[in-house]
């Protein structure tokens, strides 16, 4: 039985990767300060009483605490982050201090007990704005981060290159490109913009729209992200690189709005307020080098993860049938 590491196990990402590994009779401990991740995440998928998994409460910040999560450990799924651009902007130092300084921490705790693989979750933001910022997002071009999480997440990135290169600890860093699913927090400051949509118009709230709302991403369903981080694991090649996952498919917010009020029944009345410093203005993945060293496919679109979104709303009792 393989002996899986997910740090920020409790969080939105970090919860449905603990999820698939328990269906696959994965050996799973879980590493999270709950600072932004809950219990109840948790005991969603690993029981009342969180029977299933092994918990420890603690930071990554603290390298004796990574060394102790990582101890009898195989493959380490690095999820745990401060995440959001307008949190880094408000608080660029404990995002620095958890992003790159805490996965410096799991790099040398797992390089010490010599485990299998270190994935790491990076991010799109990266990419920044370039030259041609509608084209796709190749992993070859330079980076241009924006904001402090973007950099941190540079950092991150490169720590792991440098462990393979140096150590030969078998790292890989994924790029998500705007994650959702289930277990994502709607309600929260730095909320993402789905859930924050999808709430708004269930709750009868006029959503707010940074800019003009022609921004585009690449939006991926969560099942994809659990999927390359798999796959990531079974790799024997690609070590200390980066691969973007998404689904290589661009939408505006105009149309993420027009598709939540088909699937809702109602009709969004949006709130045009300023950009966000920081943002980019499109986001588009090339997931070619994904699907040719990983075998990574995006196994759920994005209109189908939107309907299972809604479909999970309207279970939770915010839509009657």
């Amino acid at each position: 039985m393989a002996r899986y590491l997910v740090t920020g196990g409790a969080g939105f990402i970090g919860s449905n990767l603990v999820e698939a590994l328990l269906e696959r009779g994965g050996e799973v401990r879980v590493l999270d300060d709950l600072s932004t991740g809950s219990e109840a995440n948790l005991k969603a998928v690993a029981g009342s009483d969180l029977e299933a998994i092994e918990f420890i409460h603690g930071d990554i910040r603290d390298l004796e605490t990574c060394r102790r999560a990582c101890r009898r450990i195989e493959f380490v799924l690095h999820q745990a982050a401060l995440g959001s651009v307008p949190r880094s902007i408000d608080n660029p130092v404990p995002t620095h201090q958890v992003n790159a300084g805490g996965t410096l921490n799991m790099l040398v705790a797992a390089r010490e007990v010599g485990v299998k693989r270190f994935v790491s979750a990076s991010s799109s933001s990266v990419y920044g704005n370039p030259a041609d910022g509608s084209a796709p997002k190749v992993e070859t071009q330079a980076v241009s981060p924006l904001s402090p999480y973007a950099v941190s997440k540079v950092a991150a990135e490169n720590y792991a290159t440098v462990f393979w290169g140096i150590y030969g600890l078998p790292t890989i860093s994924l790029r998500y490109f705007n994650v959702f699913g289930p277990r994502q927090d709607p309600h929260s400051a730095y909320a993402a913009v789905i859930p924050k949509f999808l709430y708004a118009l269930l709750e009868d709230r006029r959503p707010q729209v940074h800019g003009d709302g022609r921004q585009s991403r690449d939006f991926s369903y969560v099942d994809n992200v659990v999927q390359a981080n798999l796959a990531a694991c079974r790799t024997e090649e690609g070590f200390g690189e980066v691969y973007n996952v998404a689904c290589g498919e661009r939408h505006t917010l105009l149309d993420l709005l027009r598709l939540l009020g088909e699937l809702t029944g109602r009709t969004p009345d949006p709130e045009f307020i300023d950009p966000r410093p920081g943002d980019v203005r499109h986001s588009l993945a090339e997931i070619s080098k994904a699907a040719r060293v990983l075998g990574y496919r995006p196994r759920v679109d994005f209109p189908t993860g939107l309907q299972k979104v809604v479909e999970l709303a309207r279970r939770c009792g915010y839509l009657t049938p």
